[in-house]
């Protein structure tokens, strides 16, 4: 029962990004608690995993783990969710790594009666090819409350041979470059995935290789 509001202290007082001299005297002020009570709650978190903790001269030094980070994105996640869409937030800021796709889409985002629309609805024709990126946890769930509201969607047309069907898209910035992410109705990607276009060729210009971290942001505004 204390693990979430310790945690969120901790991270308050800098522990999330760096190690942080604290006593269980101290810590016990920010859980209003007796430092007996807070040398316990510390001695768990760090018997649980959700803290590295190293005894020093007068204190300890305290970091919060990935454990213990991934329920800190949890709990922010389920607020957002609570709270409805992105939280109020004109910008939802999305992190995940790149990969390798499967090559199809220079094919389809090639296609004329895409890049019309595209050209139209987004004001850029987009390089025909496709970045790929995998969402980390915590970004696969902020993307899905983010998403809505944002999409543009794009029709399925005809070439006289074969049929394109209607794709959604809505507006990015990939580490700071103009982008949209593009999703196939007909397709059930992995929510793990995001496919990206951009009027520049993307890999070239922020010099990308497969595993790679971006930055994803999703204009709400």
């Amino acid at each position: 029962m204390h693990t979430i509001p310790s945690l969120k202290n901790l991270g308050l007082l800098g522990a999330l990004d760096r190690p942080i001299k604290l006593s269980s005297a101290e810590f016990a002020e920010y859980l209003s608690t007796s430092s007996k009570t807070a040398a316990r709650i510390l001695k768990m978190l760090e018997e649980e995993g959700f803290v590295d903790r190293r005894l020093v001269a007068g204190g300890q030094m305290i970091q919060i783990s990935l454990s213990g980070k991934a329920i800190l994105e949890k709990e922010y996640a389920d607020y957002l969710h609570i709270f409805g869409g992105n939280g109020g937030h004109e910008h939802v800021e999305l992190h995940g790594h790149v990969v390798t796709g499967l090559g199809e889409g220079q094919y389809y985002i090639g296609q004329e009666g895409y890049q019309r629309q595209f050209h139209e609805k987004l004001g850029f024709s987009p390089y025909p090819g496709t970045l790929n990126i995998h969402l980390t946890d915590f970004s696969m769930k902020l993307r899905e409350g983010a998403e809505k509201g944002a999409v543009i969607p794009l029709a399925g047309f005809t070439d006289g041979e074969r049929t394109f069907g209607g794709v959604s898209c809505y507006r990015v910035y990939i580490n700071g470059v103009e982008a949209a992410v593009v999703m196939p109705d007909r397709t059930h990607y992995p929510k793990d995935l995001l496919e990206i276009v951009s009027p520049v060729e993307l890999r070239k210009e922020l010099k990308l290789k497969d595993g790679d971290e971006v930055r994803i942001v999703i204009d709400g505004s």
